[in-house]
Formats: C-alpha cells, structure tokens, sequence
C-alpha cells in the first residue's frame, strides 16, 4: 500500500515540480528557505493525498498548503535580508543570478495579494482563471492585483535603480 500511495504521488508531483519550485522560490525570497518550504509542503500532500478529489488541480492543492505555511511562518519569524534562493545553475551566471535575486528582493516588496498574484502569473504560468479559483477571487479581482501589483513592482524598480544611482554618486 505504501508503495501504490508513493507512486501515486510522485506520478502526481513530477509533472508540476519545475512550476512548483520557481513558485516556492519566488514567494519565500529574505524569509523561509525555499527547499524548506518545498519539503514542509510535500509532507504534508503527502499526507493528505487521500482527500485531493481533482488530480489536474494538485499544482493549486500544494500552492494552497504553501500559503498556509507560508502565513504560519511569517507570524513566528523575521524576514532575512538578501536570503539566497538560487539554485546552482542560476549560480553560475553571475548577471543572471543577480538580476533574478534583485527581482525576487523587489516583489517582496508587494503586498501579498499582489505579489502572490504577479508569482502565479508570471513565473508559475497559471491562467487568471486558476489564479482566481486559487486565491477564490473574481478573475476580475485577479485582473486588478496583476495591474496594480505590477504598477508596484515598476515602482520599486524605479526607487531602487535611483538608490542605486545615488549611491554610487555620493
């Protein structure tokens, strides 16, 4: 039984890894280590595996466990500045590695409604549909964070390239 449950779940899991570890990335960065976050995550659906009724949705089931966990940890720890969350290839290109950290740094900066909608859009590749039954929000809801959200993050972009500026002039 223990090893039709395994099966079950790895078959379940494979296919959404990839989407899964660049949402848990994107979300965790200066906070919870991703693959802490991935683990703590995958323990748990593995659990409650029993209780998914949509396979096709089981993307959406760990991204709901990892909000939970997620909000969970936000209340118990302070956030870290500047927490690495590359992964070794990303590592070896130093540009891209500090421009993917700098964007990370920057969407940390939105407020969580925005944010976790700009993640699921951009870099998990969710349709406003999914991301609407996801958050349980009208698709025109969704609409408004992704605008705003990225309004913000053009913002914080702006803001930091000026610091930049300044500082490497002062």
């Amino acid at each position: 039984m223990v090893n039709t449950k395994q099966s079950e779940f790895l078959k379940l899991y494979e296919p959404v890894h990839e989407r899964f570890e660049k949402y848990c990335r994107a979300r965790t960065y200066g906070g919870y280590p991703y693959e802490d976050l991935m683990n703590d995550c995958l323990l748990v659906a593995y659990d409650k595996l029993d209780s998914i009724k949509d396979h096709e949705a089981f993307l959406r089931f760990l991204i709901g466990i990892s909000r939970r966990l997620l909000a969970n940890a936000s209340r118990k720890m302070k956030p870290e500045p500047m927490a690495e969350s590359m992964d070794p290839s990303e590592r070896d290109n130093a540009e891209t590695s500090m421009k993917v950290q700098f964007l990370h740094w920057c969407l940390s900066k939105l407020p969580e409604p925005q944010k976790e909608a700009l993640v699921l859009y951009e870099i998990v590749g969710f349709s406003i549909k999914e991301i609407a039954e996801s958050m349980e929000v009208t698709e025109a809801n969704v609409k408004k964070r992704l605008s705003r959200g990225r309004q913000k993050l053009k913002e914080v972009v702006a803001e930091e390239m000026q610091n930049e500026k300044g500082v490497k002039h002062a």
